[in-house]
């Protein structure tokens, strides 16, 4: 849309734009045309678009052959785009960003996220649309000037923060072009930028407890220019021995270590090894016959590595939304990690039979107890990784407090959003989960 022609659509609508509001209206076609082409669309990706305003960059993206979910808040510019791209493969959503429910992003197939970030409420968005795991493959955002250098900022410049290591720590982040604030009606009184965000390869930095990651980040940028000794007293009191074994200056700052540094730092005080015998590969399971009857005991090891049949438990624990917790599988897992599985799940080994199984796996692995109902049994085959397994469910209303051994993340799901997801990604996910699934499912539809 030409600039000569935007204050006459506005006025048609009733809009006046409201700068703190982030009402800045992109005019320049050959800049919007660029920036679309940095998602690298295609006819198969699914793009979400926050705050599209009049539709500057949703009528290229829709172009390009993708889907569209365009999340506006002002009802009167959400109005606008129905009436504009009627007929297009879009859906608009009248709702604010900061509300809406990402979790029916998992039930597309691919996503990209396209957004031009209202300067007031950036930093909370950012930190919602990239929580970790996330169901979108590139995000391409338009920001203040001013924070997207800090989101790809390096150590020892003044732009390096704790929010630069939250976003690197599961994302690379490049700042792709300063956008002059003369593009916009209106006129913003800064300079933008488009930054655009991947997320990093699977085995790229070593894993480390994120919680503890977040803590003392938070706490070592909380006064810049004070030595991390004296403000990780309480959670290093060893400073002195753990810096020698890194290498790290004993006197530095916060902005002076790399994001390497502060994961092998979290990793001293707060050491991301496998904790219990659950990934010792000489753990003793229960083997089997085809008919479920003991035949006898094998390592791990053993067992996976000739796939001998063996025993497991899958635990579904709901919420008071009738929501199913999933985890998200640690990399440290030697079968199938990073992907999404059951609330809980483990093996019986060979002093075990299956209901104490459940109850030790559930409080091994989300730190709760609960009354839980066997509901099916699986034969064991390729699909579930030649396991017999049985199903328990359960409900618990309080909070769950995962193992960050055994779970990355995790977070609770509508029912119908998980039927679509395992349809449109079933790689997302560990076999047996969707064995189990697909057998729950079948008989409580």
């Amino acid at each position: 849309m030409r600039l000569s022609e935007i204050p006459a659509v506005l006025r048609e609508i009733g809009v006046s734009p409201v700068k703190t509001l982030g009402q800045n209206f992109l005019h320049d076609s050959n800049l919007a045309r660029w920036i679309v082409d940095q998602a690298k669309l295609t006819p198969n990706d699914y793009v979400a678009e926050i705050g599209p305003g009049l539709g500057a960059l949703t009528e290229i993206a829709l172009a390009k052959g993708a889907h569209v979910l365009a999340i506006e808040k002002d009802k009167r510019l959400a109005s606008f785009l129905r009436e504009r791209f009627q007929g297009k493969p879009i859906e608009i959503v009248h709702d604010d960003a900061l509300e809406f429910d990402t979790r029916v992003l998992y039930a597309q197939p691919q996503v990209k996220l396209l957004g031009n970030l209202p300067y007031y409420i950036s930093s909370q968005l950012l930190i919602k649309y990239l929580e970790y795991p996330s169901p979108i493959s590139l995000w391409l955002f338009m920001l203040q000037k001013e924070l997207a250098r800090r989101l790809g900022a390096a150590p020892a410049t003044s732009d390096y923060g704790a929010l630069t290591l939250q976003i690197q720590l599961h994302y690379h982040v490049e700042y792709l072009r300063t956008i002059p604030a003369t593009v916009f009606l209106p006129k913003p009184d800064v300079d933008s930028a488009i930054v655009r965000i991947v997320p990093r390869s699977e085995h790229e930095l070593l894993s480390c407890n994120q919680a503890v990651f977040q803590t003392l980040v938070r706490r070592g940028f909380s006064q810049r220019r004070k030595q991390l000794r004296k403000l990780l007293r309480e959670e290093a009191p060893n400073w002195e021995t753990i810096v020698a074994k890194l290498g790290i200056n004993p006197y530095a700052r916060a902005e002076e270590l790399s994001l390497i540094q502060w994961v092998a730092l979290v990793n001293h005080i707060s050491p991301s090894v496998p904790a219990r015998a659950g990934q010792d590969p000489e753990e003793q399971f229960q083997v089997v016959d085809d008919q479920d009857r003991p035949a006898g005991v094998a390592s791990r090891g053993e067992v996976h590595g000739n796939n001998l049949l063996h025993r497991a438990v899958h635990v579904f624990i709901f919420n008071s939304e009738e929501e199913i917790f999933l985890q998200f599988r640690s990399k440290l897992k030697d079968r199938h990690p990073l992907t999404w599985d059951s609330s809980a799940a483990g093996h019986v080994n060979a002093t075990e039979g299956y209901d104490q199984t459940a109850t030790r796996e559930l409080r091994e692995e989300l730190g709760v107890e609960a009354a839980l109902k066997r509901v099916a049994k699986l034969t064991a085959s390729e699909r579930t990784d030649f396991e017999f397994i049985c199903l328990y469910v359960g409900s618990y209303s309080g909070a769950l407090r995962p193992n960050p051994v055994e779970i990355e993340a995790g977070r609770f799901f509508p029912l119908g959003i998980v039927d679509q997801w395992t349809k449109a990604r079933p790689t997302n996910f560990a076999p047996g989960f969707l064995a189990c699934w697909n057998v729950y499912r079948e008989g409580n539809r």
